[in-house]
């Protein structure tokens, strides 16, 4: 096991295991002109500056703490989005 999978194993058996925390998943960045932004309606596109196929990060607070890649969870007659990890940062080892 890495030192990141320890930790978070560690962590996972630690009195705050249950505690669920919020994990933000970033898929890109729009940056359009401020004229574009004011014109903006319904049904504008904004283009983002990564691809279909790029990995999305995952943040804890500011935190980047994984890379992972978008999937379809199909389940309950409905589609869903998932994430598949990819790549775990090192992270500092929890004592």
């Amino acid at each position: 096991m890495s030192d990141p999978e320890q930790a978070l194993a560690d962590l996972g058996t630690s009195r705050f295991g249950d505690v669920p925390i919020e994990i933000t998943i970033s898929v890109g960045v729009a940056r359009p002109l401020i004229r574009d932004l004011l014109e903006i309606d319904e049904n504008v596109v904004l283009p983002l500056d990564k691809g279909l196929d790029d990995p999305v990060e995952l943040y804890v607070g500011e935190k980047l703490i994984a890379l992972g890649q978008l999937e379809e969870i199909d389940g309950e007659g409905s589609d869903k989005l998932g994430v598949r990890i990819v790549e775990v940062m090192a992270t500092p080892r929890v004592e």
